[in-house]
């Protein structure tokens, strides 16, 4: 069984491009011909990387307010899949710090969502807003340090 974290970017950013800004190291940088570009990092960061793009996409999560939606009809995302065995801490911290390079990299309007449930993150019109699941981020301190907010 796995963890899923997924940022989405509102627009037509392309994967390769996305993927630049993810993993600037191209001995890290998830490559390929088409959408996904997939990389496995589980030794050097603890995680999986996907690059893909989407059209028309339909989002329906929980955030700190309730019930949450959101549809982008055009929309790129870079997706870490951990297994949940190994080092959590580790693994966050190197995650959130690829999350910060992506959202310092460009404006996009932006989610971060756990598992395809929980947001733990946007940023719409430039203002990045953590929710703040207390039991996520009180639990990755050092994640939590990293992003302003």
């Amino acid at each position: 069984m796995a963890i899923e974290y997924r940022l989405t970017l509102a627009g037509s950013t392309p994967v390769e491009r996305l993927a630049e800004r993810a993993l600037p190291d191209p001995d890290e940088r998830p490559a390929g011909t088409e959408s996904p570009l997939s990389v496995n990092l589980d030794d050097r960061l603890g995680f999986a990387v996907f690059v893909s793009a989407g059209r028309d996409g339909y989002f329906d999560v929980e955030s700190d307010d309730g019930p949450w939606e959101w549809e982008p009809e055009l929309h790129v995302s870079v997706t870490f899949r951990m297994d949940k065995e190994a080092d959590p801490q580790w693994k966050v911290t190197n995650m959130i710090t690829i999350v910060r390079r992506v959202l310092a990299t460009g404006p996009e309007d932006a989610v971060l969502v756990l598992n395809g449930d929980y947001v733990l993150l946007k940023r719409f019109g430039g203002k990045l807003v953590k929710h703040r699941r207390e039991s996520w981020w009180s639990s990755y301190t050092a994640a939590d340090s990293i992003l302003p907010g």
